[in-house]
């Protein structure tokens, strides 16, 4: 009977809804594993199941079995969907008196804590993206390579500074850094406008891309708007790009699994491991909600845990 039953249901999503074969497959593989739980248990149609058998199911995903590896919790909630449809049509079907799926909750995913770089890492990915010309010949000679090393640094540099997504920093144009106050106007979700300061090494980079840099990409294109990061063609950066920069040094310096992030949440993590107050990196970073950036205090606590464990005599 509940192979009959599971037999419809797929049979219902690949002619009626026409559901597409890579998602058939899946709720195929997530349904078989269900079938498995349940009949393991002795039930032989979806009119003996109760709540407690899916919210056991559920939890037995995460877990694992003889037969099937634990799932992480996403791939544990996608799993309850196709159980929770099979319940649906079952009750519409009037297999079951009740929709018992219903009311089960997925698993709650992981709180993913965001990776930032020990500063020594930083400096070498800086590094990495090259330096200033010896001179301005020098900028000549080598062609509009040298141009591009110049927005490359300048670009990582001010990521790090100010702690802006790669979106915003690209998205940035030449009137929104005020080089005397040493700030940058930045615009970040929702049109929302923030004022961040910039550390000395970003604006001296800066400075040299836009006198030795950028006029030199700016000949060759229209229309740029006055952005202030340009790429090959004169044109501003996309965020493509600028995500191609940072992957470009991060392979240079030897420094794997760099993602776009990775300098803003490695500027928040070294502002809070100095003692900055959390709403003031709030601010920095543009979050709306304080909630939002207290996923960086985990990551000092996280620190200052492995410290304590490896110099504290009687840690262990």
């Amino acid at each position: 009977m509940l192979a009959r039953e599971l037999d419809a249901y797929l049979d219902h999503l690949a002619v009626e809804r026409a559901v597409a074969a890579n998602t058939l497959g899946a709720y195929r593989r997530d349904l078989g594993r269900y079938f498995d739980f349940l009949t393991g248990r002795g039930i032989g149609s979806l009119e003996q199941v109760g709540e407690s058998d899916v919210a056991e199911f559920t939890a037995a995903l995460r877990t694992g079995s003889d037969r099937h590896p634990p799932l992480a919790a996403s791939s544990a909630a996608r799993a309850l969907i196709a159980v929770r449809g099979w319940h649906r049509f079952a009750a519409a079907e009037g297999w079951a008196g009740t929709d018992v799926a219903h009311a089960v909750k997925p698993p709650a995913p992981g709180r993913r804590l965001p990776k930032a770089l020990p500063y020594d890492q930083v400096l070498k990915l800086l590094a990495a993206a090259g330096g200033e010309p010896v001179d301005d010949q020098d900028c000549v000679a080598a062609g509009d390579g040298r141009p591009r090393v110049l927005r490359d640094r300048a670009l990582l540099e001010m990521l790090y500074s100010t702690g802006a997504r790669i979106s915003e920093m690209v998205g940035a144009d030449l009137d929104d850094i005020d080089t005397g106050e040493r700030t940058v106007i930045l615009r970040g979700k929702g049109g929302a406008q923030r004022l961040v300061p910039i550390g000395r090494p970003a604006l001296a980079a800066v400075d040299a891309y836009l006198v030795r840099g950028r006029p030199a990409l700016a000949v060759r294109g229209k229309g740029n708007a006055g952005a202030l990061f340009l790429n090959a063609r004169g044109t501003r950066l996309s965020r493509q790009s600028g995500w191609q920069v940072l992957q470009n040094a991060a392979a240079r310096a030897g420094i794997p699994a760099v993602s776009p992030h990775t300098l803003r949440h490695s500027f928040a993590t070294h502002l809070l491991d100095g003692g900055a107050d959390i709403r003031v990196v709030q601010e920095l970073l543009g979050h709306a909600s304080v909630t939002t950036t207290q996923v960086y205090t985990l990551v000092t606590v996280n620190t200052l845990r492995e410290v304590w464990a490896t110099a504290h005599p009687r840690a262990r």
